[in-house]
Order: C-alpha cells, then structure tokens, then sequence
C-alpha cells in the first residue's frame, strides 16, 4: 500500500469500522444462517457457535463494500443539510424539570439512537452515545456532526440503561463509563447475551444479560408500580470488531408500566437496530397487541442493496409502525452520524413520503429536533 504510514494506519481503521459496524459476510456467498426452525418465542439460536437471525439475512463481502466506500469517498461522500452540520438545530430541554420530575411521562431525543424515556418515575435511556465518534478510534470513524444537547453530567440521574447491540453507535464505551460513575450511583445496564461480559471486563458489574424473549421487573421510582422490560427480537447483528461478528447478541425492547394491579396501562418499544422481516408482525405484535409510543429507526439505509438486510429505510419503518399497532412512533438513527450515503436530511423527508402512500398522519409518525422534548402523559396534580 503506497502512502505514508500515518494514512496506511487511518486506511486500515476505516476497514476495521467498515467490517466492524456497516456489516460484511462472514461466509464466502455473504449468506449467514437464519432459524427459521426455532420454536416461536424461543430464546436465540446458535450455528457453530454465532448467534443467527430469524428469517433470511445476508450481508455485502468486505470487498463489495470497500468499492462502495471507495466510490461514496470520490464522489465527495454524503451530502450535508443546506446550510451546513452548524444549521441543525439543537434544543437544551429544560433539564431542572427532566432532574426532578418523577410523575409526568417525557421522552427527550439526545441523538442517533439515544433516547431519554421518562416512565413510572424512572429514568431509562437506550443506547447511550454521547462521544464525538462511533468508532474504536480517536482518529476516524463516524464523527459526531451535531452537538449533544447536554451532557451525562448535566442530565438527570439515570437509572436504567438499555443497550440494543454492540456496535459503537450503540454501545459507546465512554459513554456508559460515565453512567457507570455517575454521582447516586450506577444504573441498571440491561444488555444482550455476550454483552455482559464486556461490561465486567470494564468494571461494570450492574448488568443483567438478557436472551430474546427474556423479561426483568425494575421497582418505579414513584408508588408501587413497576416496569417490566422485554428483550425481544430484531433483524441485525452483532461485532466489535472484524473476527467477532454474530459472537453478541442483539434486538430490541418492550417497557411496560404495570400498576400495584398487575394491569398494563403504557407500553414504549424500541427498536434499537433492524432490518426488516415479519418478526414484528408475526412475533412482537403476537405478544404485545399495541404501543403507546416507539422508537423506530429511520436512517443509515442507502445504498439498499448493501443495507436493506441490516438497515430499514423510512417506508420499511413505517411498516413496522402499523405492524405493531403503534399510536405514535419517533424516527431515531439519523441526523447525526454520516454512516451511510442518503443525504444528512434525507431520511425525515422520506419518512413524510412514506406516510403519505400509507394514508397516515404526519402526527402518526414524528421526528424531533435534537435535544427536543415531548410530554407523553402529564400526571395529576
């Protein structure tokens, strides 16, 4: 490789994040495994040792996908907004009320897959990212283009966390350290199978690994009523690094308010990370007949034919919205990472499109500005 070592090093950690986050084949056709076979609502299988996915997966080879990082970068990669990364707007929310309320029902969208869901007098927080870049390295990787609205510190105590797979715009180490240290102690970290371990390696030992289909009770932080949170599937995949792939598990999560009567009277569903398959219809919405409010990915899905198995695209997301018998569902996963080559402001345009074809209401479907927070219920005084 010709170049000075400082541009060999950067050109090998961009492959490293390549294979490590976008996803490539761990088998020469590029076809992984699917358990079509296993029983319903079942735990996630294994073939040869590597956690598989319901329904038929396949991901790009590595070298499919070098071409394509190659000719995104000599087309000047993606587009930005209009007026540049500094014109998206971002909220601070009102963080004396997110650090002391206890009764209302908020949810607050930090970023990519960052969600602050105020439930039951409990703090829960998915897929906690506030680094500058989603990458192991310093140096390149995804780099955060809008800022973060506030930081761990300035936040609200959070007491549980919620990690949909390991991939490091999802999982950011520095991130959940600082959760880890934050003053009144750490949160609950509820994580798939595989994921617990790296926890431990990082000192984090207030962790609960969970397979699909596996259900934990959390007290609330306000009277006797509880969440009872969910691991359910998703079409992805797991890594943190080229050798590990499919070695950690991954999906999705249901939380659930249930009074001292044992009654259900809100439902919030996280999608984390997904491709699309009838997973949603035919086991989610199976188990859980609606949602109150979801959190649905929107963004990272062009070019389709690299990404479709990994990623849905708007219309997809829409989908999985009706799928799921959802009053109201939140875009997440765009407009703050460039993962991927539809333009930065691409996907909430898509979305209005494919709301449209769907005969559905904008309000059916919405996405916020960073750090922008919405009431969802307000308690009784």
């Amino acid at each position: 490789m010709k170049g000075s070592p400082g541009r060999r090093w950067k050109a090998a950690a961009c492959a490293w994040w390549l294979a490590s986050t976008i996803g490539v084949s761990h088998a020469a056709t590029g076809e992984a495994e699917s358990a079509a076979s296993v029983p319903r609502f079942a735990g996630a299988a294994k073939v040869d040792g590597r956690f598989v996915n319901l329904y038929a997966f396949r991901l790009p080879s590595l070298g499919n996908l070098a071409e394509w990082y190659w000719r995104w970068t000599l087309d000047g990669g993606t587009r930005p907004p209009a007026g540049g990364y500094a014109s998206v707007p971002v909220r601070t929310p009102d963080l004396d009320y997110l650090r002391t309320n206890r009764s209302d029902t908020t949810v607050t969208w930090v970023g990519h897959a960052t969600v602050l869901l105020q439930l039951a007098g409990l703090n829960v927080i998915t897929d906690p990212q506030f680094s500058d870049r989603a990458s192991p390295f310093g140096f390149v990787g995804p780099e955060r283009k809008v800022r973060v609205p506030f930081t761990i510190a300035e936040g609200p105590h959070v007491d549980v966390v919620l990690i949909s797979h390991d991939h490091y715009d999802h999982l950011d180490g520095d991130s959940v350290d600082a959760l880890a240290r934050q003053p009144g102690g750490p949160p609950l970290f509820i994580v798939p199978l595989g994921i617990d371990r790296w926890m431990r390696e990082r000192g984090i030992v207030n962790v609960v690994a969970m397979d699909w289909w596996n259900a934990r009770d959390v007290p609330s932080g306000a009277g006797d009523d509880r969440l009872r949170i969910t691991f359910v599937p998703a079409q992805h995949w797991g890594s943190r690094s080229i050798g590990d792939r499919f070695e950690t598990l991954w999906g999705g999560f249901v939380v659930e308010r249930l009074r001292a009567s044992g009654v259900v009277d809100y439902r919030f569903f996280f999608a984390g990370d997904t491709g699309y398959a009838p997973l949603f219809r035919e086991l989610v919405h199976a188990r859980f007949d609606r949602f109150d409010f979801a959190a649905i990915p929107i963004g990272a899905y062009e070019p389709r034919e690299f990404l479709k198995a990994q990623h849905v695209d708007p219309a997809e997301a829409v989908r999985i919205h009706r799928e799921l018998n959802v009053r109201q569902s939140l875009g997440i996963h765009w407009g703050t990472f460039v993962l991927t080559t539809e333009p930065f402001d691409q996907p909430p345009k898509d979305l209005a499109t494919a709301l449209a074809k769907a005969h559905l209401a904008a309000e059916a479907f919405v996405t916020f500005e960073h750090g922008e927070t919405r009431m969802l219920e307000k308690a009784a005084r």
